[in-house]
């Protein structure tokens, strides 16, 4: 696909740009993304950091100068050769360690994967955590492949009326402007297969994207030879009700499976990234039993070959369907399975409290023999949740263990702080991250260097949010207070406070506003003032997130805080870019324990802001008791009028005695000493133990490799 074949081709010297482009292997390498910086670097801020856009409309004579500049093209090669080694994965840390198992893969289905702004195939933290796992498993050489959905209309663009209330708004996306390609089969072809829906077939197109040595693939429904509500299937990301979810998830498992054989790939292991994709199974023992196997002796196969990762401890959370829409849907994908049907939609019957219907989650914990939680506390929840699904075995012997998440490290460092470390850690602190020994080194940089950098990425936050703020008052012609709602009156002075993610009820928002008179004095103290930000989106169908959302929008209108609340619309991985690496300290206040984890601050804490937190998901095991501060009200149970109270009392005492007083508490030079020493131990103790690498290698020791052994056993 050359997607720039209408315009003048690129010169010898950088002939391969465009297949640099479409890899976004570059977006978390910074030679390679300083290519196009370098290239033209106001196209690049332009185009939202886009390459493949950026690369049809800059003018050729800018790529003419560039291959005439000897510096450049030695970065240039220097990009291709490091996109070369990452593909080939020859010396990769699987390479060196599990060469035994060369020539085997692990197919990744997940129902979402946020990978770059310029792909918004994504809603939130499930997609984040899938993205930084592909990554993750590409910089490892981990023979990773990606199977999930290309919607064409992405997730929702979000804008907030005068009074507060959350419209959605869907783009279409630009196939020319976006970093993927058709699948090809190994006949040459673009992948289209056929996916039984109900009475009828549903063709699904196959796109690809590249990720250094990983590859995912993504289904799309929107084909002319489908039928209009068929085409709709795949267009935006959680749309529509039941039946469209269904559907989709049929799509993902039966379709993902279909393809996979398509394209002539043959995984040794799935891994399921949550319930969305359990139907997988259906698909896995179907083909088994078309080659002569039994239906005991299928199951028994991709029990020992399927990895699933739950990450929902909420019971709502989990797909469950009745029974009658099941058998609807499914009416055409029995085939030779057909006399088990019973059997198999046992595997997803379960009563979660409003009778039995067939559960995803339920589907996927009886076809897998390796299940994880996504931190430990989150393991102890998801085993006493799904107690029925064992009876008479203790809570321990239950079989789900917990592989605590993890961020992808070069993606989330901000470049400022790489320096940093590049200057007193060593040039290779990126390949040796997760050793928490190189972490010791971080007590030996200097606390003026580290508030230095610290400052700057304020200040980049605060220009970032006042520019956002001029173009809706310059270009959308907005009103002046969402310009004040949208941080103008902010100072980039003041400790920061960030809070950014998915508006829903339990994570409970509003609480910092729990007493709006004493939060007042904390943030207009005088000479030590506080301002706090907001940002994230509720679910289309939420209207309950969607009250929460207008209650803190009108928050940040209300004068009696002075300007120092914020809500940032349209919250995505820019967004999220600028505010964990720009706030002072990330607050997380969720009812607990319906955290499963949690990532947003994993990547604040990697960039030196302190995590204040609720004791809940991954924070549980993190906080050492100097690495940030743990909200705890002392209150626990249903009274959840009485537990708010309490913690929201807990976390002013923390503001008022803790926190304020360490960052404003400056030596002469006006440096906080006290606030940096828990910045350091932020960095040092989150960085190695909470990244992508450390979670990646845990899921390959741990879950990918007994199940490759087993499957290669069962083979042989």
């Amino acid at each position: 696909m050359n997607r720039y074949s209408s315009l003048p081709p690129f010169p010898e010297a950088l002939s391969r740009l465009d297949e640099l482009a479409v890899d976004l292997w570059w977006s978390w390498h910074a030679e390679a993304r300083m290519i196009f910086r370098r290239l033209d670097y106001a196209l690049w801020r332009a185009t939202a950091h886009n390459p493949v856009r950026m690369l049809s409309v800059i003018p050729r004579e800018k790529i003419d100068a560039a291959a005439a500049d000897p510096e450049f093209v030695k970065r240039y090669d220097r990009a291709i050769a490091g996109l070369d080694a990452a593909r080939s994965g020859r010396k990769s840390w699987w390479a060196n360690h599990l060469s035994q198992y060369n020539g085997q893969s692990i197919a990744y289905f997940s129902a979402e994967f946020a990978l770059h702004q310029s792909l918004p195939i994504y809603a939130g933290g499930l997609g984040v955590l899938a993205g930084d796992h592909c990554k993750e498993a590409s910089d490892l050489g981990v023979p990773l492949i990606g199977v999930g959905f290309m919607y064409p209309q992405g997730y929702f663009h979000q804008h907030v009326s005068a009074e507060g209330w959350q419209e959605e708004s869907y783009e279409r996306l630009s196939w020319a402007d976006v970093a993927i390609e058709p699948a090809l089969t190994p006949e040459g072809k673009p992948c289209v297969t056929a996916v039984p829906l109900g009475d009828r077939s549903v063709l699904v197109a196959v796109w690809q994207v590249r990720m250094g040595s990983v590859k995912l693939y993504l289904l799309d429904t929107d084909l002319e030879e489908n039928a209009p509500w068929d085409r709709e299937l795949s267009a935006r990301l959680y749309g529509g009700d039941r039946e469209t979810r269904i559907q989709q998830e049929i799509i993902l498992g039966i379709g993902g499976v279909r393809a996979l054989k398509a394209l002539d790939c043959d995984p040794t292991v799935f891994h399921l990234n949550e319930g969305h994709a359990a139907f997988v199974v259906l698909q896995r023992i179907r083909d088994l039993i078309e080659q002569g196997s039994t239906f005991d002796a299928a199951l028994e196969q991709i029990r020992q070959s399927t990895v699933f990762t739950t990450h929902t401890p909420v019971p709502a959370g989990h797909d469950t369907f009745p029974f009658a829409l099941v058998e609807t849907h499914l009416a055409g994908c029995w085939g030779t399975l057909g006399p088990n049907r019973p059997r198999f939609l046992a595997l997803g019957s379960y009563d979660n409290g409003g009778g039995q219907q067939f559960n995803m989650t339920a589907l996927a914990l009886r076809s897998a023999a390796e299940v994880n939680a996504v931190s430990r506390l989150h393991g102890e929840v998801t085993r006493d949740m799904w107690a029925p699904m064992w009876p008479g075995v203790a809570p321990k012997a239950r079989p789900v263990t917990h592989v605590t998440n993890g961020v992808h490290v070069p993606t989330w460092i901000a470049s400022d702080l790489a320096d940093l470390f590049a200057r007193h850690l060593g040039r290779d602190w990126l390949d040796r991250h997760d050793d928490p020994a190189l972490w010791e080194g971080v007590h030996g940089i200097p606390d003026e260097e580290l508030w230095t950098v610290r400052e700057a990425l304020r200040r980049y936050l605060f220009t970032f949010i006042r520019e956002r703020a001029r173009q809706r008052w310059t270009i959308e012609h907005v009103a002046t207070p969402r310009i004040v709602a949208a941080g103008t009156l902010l100072d980039s002075e003041s400790l920061t406070i960030g809070f950014a993610r998915r508006f829903a009820g339990y994570k409970r928002s509003e609480l910092i506003f729990h007493n709006p008179e004493r939060l007042a004095r904390i943030l207009n103290a005088a000479e030590r003032s506080v301002q706090i930000i907001f940002a994230g989106k509720a679910h289309p169908a939420d209207d309950i997130g969607k009250h929460h959302l207008q209650r803190v929008y009108k928050r940040a209108l209300d004068p009696l805080f002075g300007g120092r609340v914020a809500f940032v619309d349209d919250y995505d991985l820019h967004v999220a870019h600028f505010l964990v690496q720009g706030c002072d300290v990330w607050l997380n206040n969720p009812r607990k324990p319906l955290e499963a984890s949690g990532t947003s601050g994993m990547k604040a804490a990697i960039n030196g802001v302190p995590h204040l937190s609720i004791g809940d998901g991954w924070w549980a095991e993190g906080f050492t008791g100097e690495n940030g501060w743990v909200i705890d009200g002392g209150k626990t149970g249903d009274d959840y009028d009485a537990v708010d109270a309490a913690d929201a009392d807990a976390l002013y005492r923390l503001l008022e005695e803790e926190v304020v007083p360490a960052f404003y508490d400056r030596d002469k030079s006006g440096v906080p000493h006290r606030w940096l020493r828990t910045v350091k131990e932020a960095i040092r103790t989150v960085t190695p133990r909470f990244s992508a690498r450390r979670m990646v290698k845990e899921y390959v020791e741990r879950m990918y490799v007994p199940a490759l052994a087993r499957r290669l056993q069962m083979k042989s």
